[in-house]
């Protein structure tokens, strides 16, 4: 018999021995791991081990087994002792086979109650945590359905593994009241300027997208709609800047490719760094893999280097609208698959949110400190649960919407993609304002 011990630090950690671990203080929690079971090791408290729980006394003999092993065989000499770190987790009391029932009756379009959708929220959340020795394993959806709700469409109720519904969170897909007023000061400041960023009224205000290989076959499609649309105004000059391959880890880098790549694009369109005031970035990395926790943390600190990054190229940037990816159930590699399109909504929220909260990484404002980033709005939210539509607007992606491999948009998913934008700058009431022609 094989008795996995974990100590439960948090997270971030990893890598440690149990031996070297001052695990036996009061407080520390354990899990064990028994017939290849894992346990959740709370609530009862046994003195006798100096503050260790155990799930229940059935499996008190277990946590002493250990524990005698640990404290009797020298750790070198005990290969079959496994020690590694474990997130919080309840998955002995997970019915994995419950679980897929609940999700096939979701992707078949039946509505679940709250208490089945938190049931299926835990399993998610145990699904995720069982590789406890390292990253975890996430499942890879498939299908013309996942059974996931838009976030718009999510209410203060509904919840994925703990994040709650709404774009800008609490079922809300509007800004708070201080952020929208935040954004309409950034947005009287949007002006026609010259090459060297003086005010003129004859100069431009350059809208720019900054992203990877969808982004860019969906902004240049934008790009031609919103050239051709009466609505626009002539002022506004917009330069399609995300490129093939450049995720937001590519872009990282201040002077990475893309932005000497982004400088060369500004210049054949006549314009300078200095007139960009407006930019759309699309949220993405390449090849994500972990926990939402895992993949869409890294997500958020790419990105912030990344916001940091074109503040200081365009330093009179004002305005980032972001998105999340579309819809990528059909994906046929591993390249941004099912849950991660899904769940980079969550790092843009995040983001968001941070700057709500006043992070001085992402602070806009000069009353506060130095300024070394744009405001942040959420864009056109721009996913929907493949064939099932959605309710605001009836969008939905079919097969013949994405190219071959299933991730990359085919230039039906394209002409969708762009008029979801074109429909989000005529309509936001707090992008008409730069965007539409005055009357």
């Amino acid at each position: 018999m094989q008795v996995d011990v974990f100590a439960r630090l948090g997270e971030h950690d990893g890598g440690a021995r149990l031996r070297s671990i001052p695990g036996l203080s009061i407080g520390t929690g354990f899990c064990i791991r028994h017939r290849g079971q894992l346990s959740d090791v709370k609530p009862r408290t046994v003195g006798l081990f100096c503050g260790v729980k155990v799930m229940n006394l059935k499996n008190f003999w277990m946590v002493i087994l250990a524990l005698m092993i640990l404290d009797f065989v020298p750790f070198d000499r005990n290969p079959g002792l496994r020690i590694c770190i474990a997130q919080d987790s309840d998955t002995s009391e997970i019915d994995m086979n419950k679980a897929r029932i609940l999700l096939r009756r979701m992707r078949q379009g039946e509505s679940l109650n709250a208490e089945e959708r938190a049931y299926l929220d835990r399993a998610r959340a145990a699904r995720n945590n069982r590789n406890q020795g390292g990253e975890a394993q996430v499942e890879i959806l498939h299908g013309d359905s996942i059974g996931f709700k838009p976030l718009i469409e999510m209410t203060d109720d509904d919840s994925y593994l703990g994040q709650e519904g709404g774009l800008y969170g609490e079922g809300r897909n509007e800004p708070p009241a201080d952020h929208h007023n935040a954004a309409l000061d950034e947005i009287a400041r949007i002006e026609q300027l010259d090459g060297n960023g003086r005010p003129d009224e004859k100069g431009k205000v350059v809208f720019i997208s900054i992203s990877m290989s969808n982004a860019t076959q969906e902004f240049s499609r934008f790009k031609q709609l919103a050239d051709a649309d009466t609505r626009k105004s002539p002022d506004v000059t917009i330069v399609d800047c995300a490129q093939g391959g450049q995720a937001m880890r590519e872009w990282a880098n201040p002077d990475a490719r893309p932005w000497n790549e982004a400088d060369r694009r500004l210049r054949a369109a006549g314009v300078s760094p200095a007139q960009v005031q407006v930019a759309w970035i699309k949220l993405a990395n390449k090849v994500p893999t972990g926990t939402l926790q895992q993949h869409g943390e890294q997500l958020q600190r790419d990105a912030t280097a990344v916001i940091q990054n074109a503040k200081r190229r365009y330093p009179n940037l004002r305005v980032v609208y972001l998105s999340s990816r579309i819809y990528a159930g059909y994906a046929t590699a591993n390249l941004n698959p099912e849950p991660y399109a899904y769940e980079s909504a969550f790092a843009v929220r995040w983001l968001i949110r941070d700057q709500i909260a006043g992070t001085e990484v992402l602070n806009y404002d000069a009353r506060r400190g130095a300024v070394v980033a744009p405001l942040l709005l959420w864009g056109p939210y721009l996913w929907a649960d493949g064939m099932t539509a959605r309710k605001s607007d009836g969008l939905r992606y079919e097969r013949r919407d994405l190219a071959n491999d299933g991730t990359h948009p085919s230039p039906s998913g394209r002409e969708k993609v762009a008029r979801l934008i074109l429909d989000f700058f005529t309509s936001d009431p707090l992008s008409r304002s730069w965007f539409q022609k005055k009357d």
